[in-house]
């Protein structure tokens, strides 16, 4: 369970003008390929609050993805930031109790995935980060409008994944 702060948020100049890095981040430090993947539910009350994964760099790279409560809908979220954010949201039809994120970091690129049951998953999107270099993967919530609300994190798990340069390296140079 977190304890979202309010007027908090990760945002980077573009279209609102402003740059914003203050939510809360509960964060662990991998380099390499990996898949990270959690079960997200929240007491969304008020526009924008949101809760889901991020991967980060530093202050002007990273990538924020979950659910976010917008004008009354939920909506499944991706904010990628390289100097300014941008953001794509996919609607939902109706409020959902949970959902499920996936992250997957290959070489440079992520892709992000939603399912509803843990079974079926089905891409949001895919992104650019930085390869070769370690990334602060973990649990985010922010609460831009609001005066907080309270974000729970299920099952979160972060899998290694083979390094697809060095297997191929391998490949090349049997002995």
């Amino acid at each position: 369970m977190m304890d979202v702060t309010p007027q908090s948020d990760y945002w980077r100049i573009s279209h609102y003008g402003f740059t914003v890095d203050d939510a809360p981040f509960l964060y662990t430090v991998r380099g390499g390929e990996f898949e990270v993947k959690v079960k997200i539910s929240g007491d969304y009350k008020v526009r924008f609050d949101q809760a889901g994964l991020m991967l980060r760099i530093d202050k002007e790279n990273y990538i924020k993805t979950g659910i976010e409560y917008v004008d009354g809908k939920y909506n499944l979220s991706a904010v990628v930031t390289h100097h300014t954010s941008d953001w794509s949201v996919i609607e939902l039809d109706k409020p959902v109790e949970f959902v499920w994120i996936k992250a997957v970091r290959r070489l440079d690129a992520v892709e992000i995935f939603y399912s509803f049951d843990d079974k079926h998953y089905t891409m949001m999107r895919n992104c650019w980060l930085e390869d070769n270099t370690p990334v602060m993967v973990g649990m985010m919530a922010a609460c831009p409008d609001g005066n907080g609300f309270k974000a729970t994190f299920e099952e979160f798990k972060i899998k290694h994944l083979p390094d697809q340069r060095r297997l191929e390296w391998l490949e090349k140079n049997k002995e």
